[in-house]
């Protein structure tokens, strides 16, 4: 049972990322009651989207498509009560907030407006942005000066919701597990629809109009920390064990989940169901966060062009060797210098005996990198062009190249929490110097708790896919992918904990053979988390793999096959097994 106290406060999603559905706001202003509307707009890549906007424009620097979210949203806000917190400021909180402002003045919509810097560190030569993850404790300190709209520059995206939930509680920088209980509810809530049934592993389980507008997710905070996370009546998706699962796994790593607040122990969350759409989360107990903040510096890698071959029919090997020695002569010949990065992947999406062309077709990708424009751009485009009618036959590629682009690459430091000026902006203009926590703890990793007993050897076996019997949610934080593994009964938990092991695990997926992978243990979550770091080279801005983001990590994992206990396949509809 809760504790008695105040009501719980409502606190809504209404983005998961810069670009996220743009009807979000409104569609959870009016659906439902709403306490607070929070919208998390940043990413690693974002900043560096913004770091280029600034460069054109010193003025901007934020997510104008916040401002246009509430030229609209402004006065339904207003007329609900409803208080909107977002991170759209990205590098220049201030200069959104006075555009929220002057837009308020236009729409005739009363409402107070304050702001959250500080994030931004000294930018050391050659990057172009450099900011630190600031807690929640501006954006309470905002909320507590009367602010109806609060923006901020670099927040950690459990940040919108710990802020409110300790402003409308009176929470202290000591109330650990209430924060912690905060932070796991910001986790949950800060991807959007990816908690209601979007990106959904067992989404086949589910009526497929439901998931087709699925509606975006609210927490119920309680005054002690535990949540409801739910959604607004009559929206379509799905709330359940599994959504919150695989949300709770997403990007995260060891049970220890720190933050400049709280560090949240994801080893205690604890997991019920509280009705239709609705999941209970409690028990989570929090530690004082670790002295240091991270703080994320991005800068331009160099240029980056591709350049994708059409192979059909017949013959697919030998005509990806071909094209690959012919181009590799045809740079040679230019006299100039090959890339400095050269990669080359052959999908075989090609069917024997195939219907249509298209499935009768691989695609063989090339893609370069160097510091030179025109090594990447008129060299590589020229190289392939010339190719068309000296090549294999039915040559043809699926874009002109063209001259190329640039990358960015993303960088991880951490920085001491007593030297970032973190900065309250109240509605008055008077600025409030947020102080660091008093008291901290140095993050270490917690000792594999104890596994269930494995299944008996004698349990018979088949080859099936793992995904026929585990979730998976994979996503990318810098260069190193995360991929959160769950299973949804105590059988099938204690076969997953004993098999799944590191090694199991880099056989499975041969690209993570030669890199540092390490599991963590969840057992309340019935779940094992896997950071294999360095598979996204230098993060998402540089591209280094087909899928930059590693969102799709978990979905190769589930079609692998091993062999599986017979009785955990019970009642599971099996495609073709082998052997």
């Amino acid at each position: 049972m809760n504790a008695p106290g105040p009501a719980p406060l409502r606190i809504g999603n209404a983005s998961g990322f810069y670009g996220d559905r743009f009807d979000a706001l409104r569609e959870m202003l009016t659906g439902g009651p709403l306490d607070v509307l929070t919208g998390d707009y940043l990413a690693e890549l974002t900043m560096l989207i913004l770091g280029r906007s600034r460069l054109k424009d010193p003025d901007k620097g934020y997510a104008t498509t916040f401002l246009r979210q509430l030229e609209e949203g402004l006065g339904l806000a207003h007329e609900r009560g409803v208080k909107i917190v977002a991170n759209a400021g990205g590098l220049n909180p201030a200069g959104l907030a006075d555009a929220v402002r002057a837009l308020a003045a236009r729409a005739g919509v009363p409402v107070a407006v304050a702001h959250v810097e500080g994030d931004s560190l000294p930018v050391p030569d050659g990057f172009l942005t450099a900011n630190a993850y600031l807690g929640g404790s501006g954006i309470a300190a905002c909320l507590r000066a009367g602010a109806d709209v609060v923006v901020t520059g670099r927040v950690t995206d459990a940040a919108l919701v710990t802020g409110p939930a300790a402003a409308h509680f009176g929470w202290g920088p000591d109330d650990l597990d209430a924060l912690a209980g905060a932070v796991v509810a910001g986790h949950v809530l800060e991807c959007g629809t990816q908690a209601t049934g979007g990106n959904y592993a067992f989404f086949g389980e589910h009526d497929a109009r439901r998931l087709r507008h699925p509606g975006f997710p609210l927490a119920e905070i309680h005054a002690d920390g535990s949540s409801v996370i739910t959604k607004h009546d009559g929206t379509g998706g799905v709330v359940d064990l599994g959504t919150v699962t695989a949300q709770l796994l997403y990007e995260t790593g060891g049970a220890r989940y720190a933050g400049p607040d709280v560090t949240a122990r994801l080893d205690t969350v604890t997991l019920t169901p509280d009705g239709p759409d609705r999941v209970r989360i409690d028990g989570v107990r929090g530690e004082a966060p670790p002295p240091t903040l991270k703080a994320g510096l991005t800068r331009l890698g160099g240029r980056r062009n591709e350049v994708v071959f059409v192979l059909t029919g017949l013959d697919i090997e030998a005509k990806a060797d071909l094209v690959k020695d012919q181009f590799a002569d045809a740079l040679e010949r230019a006299g100039g210098r090959p890339p400095a990065g050269v990669r080359w992947e052959l999908a075989r999406t090609d069917h024997p005996d195939a219907d249509t062309e298209e499935r009768a077709s691989a695609l063989l990708r090339l893609v370069v990198r160097d510091q030179d424009a025109d090594t990447v751009g008129r060299a590589v485009s020229g190289a392939a062009v010339e190719l068309a009618l000296g090549s294999y036959p039915g040559f043809h590629v699926t874009a002109p190249p063209g001259k190329g682009a640039p990358y960015g690459v993303f960088e991880a430091i951490h920085v001491p929490a007593n030297e970032v000026e973190h900065t309250a902006v109240l509605p008055d203009g008077s600025r409030v110097a947020i102080e660091p926590p008093s008291v901290t703890l140095e993050l270490a990793g917690v000792e594999e708790p104890p596994l269930p007993a494995p299944c008996p050897a004698s349990v018979p076996t088949r080859r099936a896919p793992l995904g026929l019997i585990a979730g998976a949610r994979s996503g990318d934080k810098g260069g190193d992918a995360n991929v959160g593994v769950w299973v949804r009964g105590d059988d099938a938990w204690r076969w997953l904990a004993h098999e799944l092991t590191v090694e199991r695990f880099k056989e499975l997926l041969p690209e993570t053979a030669d890199l540092a992978v390490v599991r963590h243990v969840l057992p309340n979550l019935r779940a094992l988390n896997f950071t294999v770091h360095g598979l996204l080279g230098e993060g998402v801005a540089a591209q280094a793999r087909f899928d930059p983001q590693a969102k799709a990590v978990g979905e190769w994992l589930r079609s692998r096959w091993l062999p599986i206990p017979v009785p955990l396949l019970e009642g599971v509809p099996l495609p073709e097994v082998t052997a």
